[in-house]
Protein backbone atom coordinates (compact mmCIF):
# COMPACT_ATOMS: atom_id res chain seq x y z
CA UNK A 1 0.00 0.00 0.00
CA UNK A 2 1.33 3.67 -0.72
CA UNK A 3 2.97 5.70 1.60
CA UNK A 4 0.91 8.22 3.49
CA UNK A 5 2.93 10.94 1.47
CA UNK A 6 2.85 8.82 -1.83
CA UNK A 7 -0.73 9.44 -1.21
CA UNK A 8 -0.41 13.09 -0.36
CA UNK A 9 1.62 14.07 -3.03
CA UNK A 10 -0.78 11.88 -5.95
CA UNK A 11 -3.44 14.56 -4.16
CA UNK A 12 -1.81 17.81 -4.81
CA UNK A 13 -1.07 16.42 -8.57
CA UNK A 14 -4.86 16.13 -9.00
CA UNK A 15 -5.37 19.02 -7.63
CA UNK A 16 -3.04 20.70 -9.80
CA UNK A 17 -4.57 19.07 -13.08
CA UNK A 18 -8.39 19.78 -11.75
CA UNK A 19 -6.95 23.62 -11.42
CA UNK A 20 -4.45 24.06 -14.16
CA UNK A 21 -6.25 21.70 -16.68
CA UNK A 22 -5.89 24.98 -19.20
CA UNK A 23 -2.81 25.46 -19.03
CA UNK A 24 -1.67 21.71 -19.53
CA UNK A 25 -3.63 22.06 -22.77
CA UNK A 26 -1.49 25.36 -23.83
CA UNK A 27 1.73 23.49 -22.81
CA UNK A 28 1.24 19.89 -23.53
CA UNK A 29 -1.26 20.46 -26.58
CA UNK A 30 -2.86 17.31 -27.92
CA UNK A 31 -2.45 15.31 -24.41
CA UNK A 32 -3.64 18.32 -22.58
CA UNK A 33 -6.88 18.02 -24.90
CA UNK A 34 -7.32 14.34 -24.07
CA UNK A 35 -7.29 15.58 -19.89
CA UNK A 36 -10.15 18.13 -20.71
CA UNK A 37 -11.63 15.40 -22.69
CA UNK A 38 -11.99 13.04 -19.51
CA UNK A 39 -11.49 16.06 -16.62
CA UNK A 40 -14.60 14.62 -14.92
CA UNK A 41 -13.10 11.13 -14.30
CA UNK A 42 -10.92 12.79 -12.24
CA UNK A 43 -13.00 12.69 -9.47
CA UNK A 44 -12.65 8.77 -9.51
CA UNK A 45 -9.26 9.63 -8.49
CA UNK A 46 -9.89 11.30 -5.79
CA UNK A 47 -12.37 8.64 -4.32
CA UNK A 48 -9.78 6.01 -5.12
CA UNK A 49 -7.03 7.96 -3.35
CA UNK A 50 -9.61 8.79 0.00
CA UNK A 51 -10.43 5.00 0.20
CA UNK A 52 -6.10 4.21 0.24
CA UNK A 53 -5.94 7.33 2.55
CA UNK A 54 -8.96 6.20 5.10
CA UNK A 55 -6.81 2.50 4.71
CA UNK A 56 -3.13 4.17 5.55
CA UNK A 57 -4.66 6.30 8.45
CA UNK A 58 -2.48 8.82 7.05
CA UNK A 59 -3.91 12.30 8.25
CA UNK A 60 -1.49 14.10 6.02
CA UNK A 61 -3.22 12.31 2.69
CA UNK A 62 -7.02 12.73 4.35
CA UNK A 63 -5.35 16.82 4.67
CA UNK A 64 -4.17 16.83 1.18
CA UNK A 65 -7.23 15.22 -0.56
CA UNK A 66 -9.34 18.29 0.58
CA UNK A 67 -8.12 20.30 -2.39
CA UNK A 68 -8.96 18.27 -5.23
CA UNK A 69 -12.12 17.28 -3.49
CA UNK A 70 -13.04 20.90 -3.18
CA UNK A 71 -11.86 21.41 -7.06
CA UNK A 72 -13.88 18.57 -8.13
CA UNK A 73 -17.00 19.97 -6.50
CA UNK A 74 -16.78 23.65 -7.67
CA UNK A 75 -16.27 22.33 -11.21
CA UNK A 76 -18.51 19.87 -11.65
CA UNK A 77 -20.65 19.09 -8.95
CA UNK A 78 -23.79 20.86 -9.76
CA UNK A 79 -24.17 18.99 -12.51
CA UNK A 80 -25.42 16.23 -10.30
CA UNK A 81 -27.81 18.27 -9.20
CA UNK A 82 -31.30 16.75 -9.43
CA UNK A 83 -33.31 17.07 -13.11
CA UNK A 84 -35.66 20.28 -12.74
CA UNK A 85 -39.40 20.23 -13.63
CA UNK A 86 -39.97 21.69 -17.05
CA UNK A 87 -40.93 25.15 -17.13
CA UNK A 88 -43.60 27.11 -19.08
CA UNK A 89 -40.72 28.85 -21.38
CA UNK A 90 -38.91 25.63 -21.51
CA UNK A 91 -37.60 24.58 -25.39
CA UNK A 92 -36.70 20.71 -24.93
CA UNK A 93 -34.45 19.63 -27.40
CA UNK A 94 -33.19 16.47 -28.90
CA UNK A 95 -29.55 16.00 -30.34
CA UNK A 96 -28.59 12.90 -32.06
CA UNK A 97 -25.58 11.81 -34.25
CA UNK A 98 -27.56 8.67 -35.57
CA UNK A 99 -24.73 7.13 -37.34
CA UNK A 100 -24.10 6.56 -41.02
CA UNK A 101 -24.31 2.69 -40.22
CA UNK A 102 -27.51 2.66 -38.11
CA UNK A 103 -29.43 -0.29 -39.08
CA UNK A 104 -32.45 0.59 -37.20
CA UNK A 105 -33.09 4.41 -38.65
CA UNK A 106 -37.15 4.14 -38.14
CA UNK A 107 -36.91 3.13 -34.76
CA UNK A 108 -34.31 5.21 -33.82
CA UNK A 109 -36.76 7.84 -35.05
CA UNK A 110 -39.87 7.21 -32.93
CA UNK A 111 -37.79 6.63 -29.88
CA UNK A 112 -36.42 10.43 -30.65
CA UNK A 113 -40.11 11.40 -30.91
CA UNK A 114 -41.45 9.95 -27.82
CA UNK A 115 -39.14 12.22 -25.62
CA UNK A 116 -41.53 14.70 -27.13
CA UNK A 117 -38.76 17.06 -27.87
CA UNK A 118 -39.86 20.72 -29.86
CA UNK A 119 -36.86 20.39 -31.53
CA UNK A 120 -34.54 17.43 -33.52
CA UNK A 121 -31.29 17.76 -34.64
CA UNK A 122 -29.70 15.18 -36.48
CA UNK A 123 -26.67 14.27 -37.75
CA UNK A 124 -24.84 11.79 -40.32
CA UNK A 125 -28.00 11.63 -42.30
CA UNK A 126 -27.15 9.31 -45.26
CA UNK A 127 -29.58 9.19 -48.37
CA UNK A 128 -30.47 5.54 -48.01
CA UNK A 129 -31.98 6.68 -44.56
CA UNK A 130 -32.98 10.17 -44.84
CA UNK A 131 -36.67 9.12 -46.25
CA UNK A 132 -37.14 6.96 -43.62
CA UNK A 133 -36.55 10.01 -41.04
CA UNK A 134 -38.70 12.27 -42.86
CA UNK A 135 -41.69 9.86 -43.26
CA UNK A 136 -41.45 8.64 -39.75
CA UNK A 137 -41.01 12.06 -38.23
CA UNK A 138 -43.25 14.10 -40.37
CA UNK A 139 -46.97 13.72 -38.64
CA UNK A 140 -45.12 14.67 -35.09
CA UNK A 141 -42.60 17.31 -36.67
CA UNK A 142 -43.80 19.17 -40.04
CA UNK A 143 -41.01 21.44 -40.34
CA UNK A 144 -38.19 20.13 -41.40
CA UNK A 145 -34.53 21.57 -43.39
CA UNK A 146 -31.53 19.13 -44.12
CA UNK A 147 -28.56 20.21 -45.55
CA UNK A 148 -25.52 17.97 -46.13
CA UNK A 149 -25.58 15.35 -43.71
CA UNK A 150 -27.54 17.24 -41.22
CA UNK A 151 -31.12 18.08 -40.14
CA UNK A 152 -33.42 19.93 -37.71
CA UNK A 153 -37.05 18.49 -37.97
CA UNK A 154 -39.32 21.15 -35.45
CA UNK A 155 -42.94 20.97 -34.32
CA UNK A 156 -42.55 25.46 -34.65
CA UNK A 157 -42.28 26.68 -38.26
CA UNK A 158 -38.57 27.07 -39.56
CA UNK A 159 -37.83 30.02 -41.65
CA UNK A 160 -34.35 31.50 -43.08
CA UNK A 161 -33.35 27.58 -43.38
CA UNK A 162 -29.98 27.19 -45.54
CA UNK A 163 -25.97 25.64 -45.19
CA UNK A 164 -23.98 26.85 -42.94
CA UNK A 165 -20.12 27.16 -44.28
CA UNK A 166 -18.05 25.66 -41.44
CA UNK A 167 -15.31 23.59 -43.88
CA UNK A 168 -11.95 23.26 -42.91
CA UNK A 169 -9.32 24.70 -45.38
CA UNK A 170 -7.75 21.21 -46.17
CA UNK A 171 -10.83 19.31 -47.08
CA UNK A 172 -11.34 19.53 -49.98
CA UNK A 173 -14.47 17.29 -51.24
CA UNK A 174 -17.82 17.87 -50.78
CA UNK A 175 -18.71 18.46 -47.24
CA UNK A 176 -21.88 19.68 -45.47
CA UNK A 177 -21.89 19.48 -42.23
CA UNK A 178 -24.02 22.67 -40.31
CA UNK A 179 -27.29 24.48 -40.76
CA UNK A 180 -28.27 27.42 -39.53
CA UNK A 181 -32.74 27.85 -39.55
CA UNK A 182 -35.01 30.05 -36.99
CA UNK A 183 -37.55 28.57 -35.47
CA UNK A 184 -40.51 30.76 -35.31
CA UNK A 185 -41.31 29.57 -31.28
CA UNK A 186 -44.22 30.61 -28.73
CA UNK A 187 -41.40 32.20 -26.80
CA UNK A 188 -40.26 34.57 -29.85
CA UNK A 189 -37.86 33.66 -32.93
CA UNK A 190 -34.73 31.71 -31.81
CA UNK A 191 -32.02 30.71 -34.29
CA UNK A 192 -31.20 27.23 -34.53
CA UNK A 193 -27.66 26.04 -35.17
CA UNK A 194 -27.08 22.25 -35.94
CA UNK A 195 -23.18 21.17 -36.61
CA UNK A 196 -20.83 17.99 -36.54
CA UNK A 197 -17.24 19.18 -36.72
CA UNK A 198 -14.78 16.72 -37.87
CA UNK A 199 -13.42 13.99 -36.10
CA UNK A 200 -10.97 14.02 -33.69
CA UNK A 201 -7.96 11.49 -33.72
CA UNK A 202 -6.33 9.84 -30.45
CA UNK A 203 -2.42 9.41 -30.91
CA UNK A 204 0.06 8.64 -28.39
CA UNK A 205 0.87 12.54 -28.63
CA UNK A 206 -2.74 13.32 -27.47
CA UNK A 207 -5.62 14.68 -29.90
CA UNK A 208 -5.09 15.42 -33.51
CA UNK A 209 -7.92 17.97 -33.72
CA UNK A 210 -6.60 21.07 -36.28
CA UNK A 211 -9.43 20.28 -38.40
CA UNK A 212 -12.16 20.63 -35.25
CA UNK A 213 -10.71 23.71 -33.67
CA UNK A 214 -10.49 25.32 -37.03
CA UNK A 215 -14.28 24.23 -37.91
CA UNK A 216 -15.17 25.44 -33.73
CA UNK A 217 -13.84 28.52 -35.05
CA UNK A 218 -15.78 29.39 -38.23
CA UNK A 219 -19.11 28.04 -36.07
CA UNK A 220 -17.90 30.14 -33.17
CA UNK A 221 -17.27 33.74 -35.48
CA UNK A 222 -20.90 32.61 -37.25
CA UNK A 223 -23.28 32.39 -33.32
CA UNK A 224 -21.30 35.87 -32.41
CA UNK A 225 -22.35 37.69 -35.98
CA UNK A 226 -26.01 35.88 -35.40
CA UNK A 227 -28.35 38.52 -35.93
CA UNK A 228 -31.24 37.30 -33.48
CA UNK A 229 -30.98 37.52 -29.83
CA UNK A 230 -31.35 34.12 -28.76
CA UNK A 231 -29.19 31.11 -30.06
CA UNK A 232 -29.67 27.12 -29.69
CA UNK A 233 -26.64 25.02 -30.81
CA UNK A 234 -27.18 21.32 -31.22
CA UNK A 235 -24.54 18.87 -32.70
CA UNK A 236 -21.63 16.39 -32.60
CA UNK A 237 -18.79 18.98 -31.49
CA UNK A 238 -16.34 15.67 -31.01
CA UNK A 239 -15.32 17.58 -28.01
CA UNK A 240 -16.53 17.95 -24.17
CA UNK A 241 -17.00 21.68 -22.95
CA UNK A 242 -13.80 21.32 -20.83
CA UNK A 243 -11.71 21.10 -24.23
CA UNK A 244 -9.78 24.28 -25.22
CA UNK A 245 -10.19 23.47 -28.60
CA UNK A 246 -13.72 24.21 -28.42
CA UNK A 247 -12.87 27.73 -26.80
CA UNK A 248 -13.73 29.95 -29.92
CA UNK A 249 -17.60 28.19 -29.72
CA UNK A 250 -17.63 27.33 -26.41
CA UNK A 251 -16.79 30.56 -24.92
CA UNK A 252 -20.17 32.45 -26.61
CA UNK A 253 -22.23 29.17 -25.69
CA UNK A 254 -23.77 28.74 -21.90
CA UNK A 255 -23.53 24.82 -21.22
CA UNK A 256 -25.89 22.47 -19.45
CA UNK A 257 -25.99 23.52 -15.83
CA UNK A 258 -27.15 19.89 -14.56
CA UNK A 259 -26.10 16.37 -15.93
CA UNK A 260 -23.48 14.48 -17.11
CA UNK A 261 -25.27 12.81 -20.06
CA UNK A 262 -21.68 11.27 -21.17
CA UNK A 263 -22.66 10.25 -24.94
CA UNK A 264 -19.90 8.48 -26.60
CA UNK A 265 -19.03 5.63 -27.36
CA UNK A 266 -23.05 4.09 -26.77
CA UNK A 267 -21.75 0.56 -25.47
CA UNK A 268 -19.63 2.34 -22.85
CA UNK A 269 -20.03 6.00 -22.53
CA UNK A 270 -16.49 8.00 -21.19
CA UNK A 271 -17.16 11.45 -22.23
CA UNK A 272 -20.22 13.97 -23.58
CA UNK A 273 -19.19 15.12 -27.15
CA UNK A 274 -22.75 15.64 -28.30
CA UNK A 275 -23.75 18.98 -26.85
CA UNK A 276 -26.40 21.37 -26.59
CA UNK A 277 -25.78 24.91 -25.97
CA UNK A 278 -27.20 28.56 -26.07
CA UNK A 279 -27.29 32.22 -26.10
CA UNK A 280 -29.47 34.14 -24.01
CA UNK A 281 -31.09 31.27 -22.73
CA UNK A 282 -30.57 28.56 -19.97
CA UNK A 283 -29.68 24.44 -20.83
CA UNK A 284 -30.91 24.03 -17.20
CA UNK A 285 -30.37 20.22 -17.70
CA UNK A 286 -29.46 17.50 -20.05
CA UNK A 287 -29.25 14.19 -20.12
CA UNK A 288 -29.21 10.74 -22.25
CA UNK A 289 -31.72 9.00 -23.91
CA UNK A 290 -31.38 5.44 -24.44
CA UNK A 291 -29.21 3.96 -27.10
CA UNK A 292 -30.43 3.51 -30.53
CA UNK A 293 -28.54 1.85 -33.76
CA UNK A 294 -25.99 4.50 -33.03
CA UNK A 295 -22.03 4.49 -31.60
CA UNK A 296 -23.92 7.67 -29.62
CA UNK A 297 -26.34 7.90 -27.56
CA UNK A 298 -28.62 10.53 -27.41
CA UNK A 299 -29.25 13.70 -25.69
CA UNK A 300 -32.08 15.76 -24.47
CA UNK A 301 -32.29 18.89 -23.04
CA UNK A 302 -34.08 21.88 -21.27
CA UNK A 303 -33.13 25.23 -22.66
CA UNK A 304 -35.52 28.41 -20.96
CA UNK A 305 -34.77 31.46 -23.33
CA UNK A 306 -34.24 34.65 -21.17
CA UNK A 307 -36.44 37.49 -20.62
CA UNK A 308 -36.69 40.06 -22.96
CA UNK A 309 -34.79 42.93 -21.87
CA UNK A 310 -37.11 45.46 -20.32
CA UNK A 311 -35.96 48.46 -22.93
CA UNK A 312 -36.65 46.50 -25.97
Amino acid sequence: MPHGWVLAASAVVTAALLAFHRTVHRVAGGPGGLLESFLPWLGLVVVALLGLALLRRSAMALTALLLPAALWTHLHAGLLLPRPEPGARDVVVVQHNVSDENGDPEGTARALADAEPDLIALEELVPSALPVYERTLAARYPHRTVQGTVGLWSKHPLTEAGPLDIKPRGITEDWSRALRAVARTPYGEIAVYVAHLPSVRVRASGLASSWRDESAGLLGRAVEAEGLRTVILLGDLNGTVDDRGLAPLTSRMKAAERGFAFSFPASFPLARIDQVMARSARVSHIRTLPATGSDHLPVAALVSPDDEPADR
